[in-house]
């Protein structure tokens, strides 16, 4: 049940998304590369989902571009 509830949650986000006006940002397609990790076989899927949403890279940053963190990284998803 608990499963079906998180499904169910994730169709209405969507749906909420698809009605909402403007541009979709990088946060939006990390989670379309996401969710094709889940259809894979294999037994890393949470980590898969986990790292569609990661910075990759492994050279630090100089510098911050904000103080928190925004759900995802803007570079390239896959």
């Amino acid at each position: 049940m608990d499963a079906r509830h998180k499904l169910i949650d994730i169709a209405a986000f969507l749906d909420r998304v698809e009605r909402a006006e403007g541009d979709a940002d990088f946060r939006l397609e990390a989670f379309h590369v996401a969710m094709k990790r889940l259809d894979d076989k294999g037994k890393d899927r949470a980590q898969d989902v986990l790292m569609a949403f990661s910075d990759p890279t492994e050279e630090p940053i100089p510098v911050a571009p904000g103080k928190g963190a925004c759900g995802a990284w803007p570079g390239e998803s896959e």
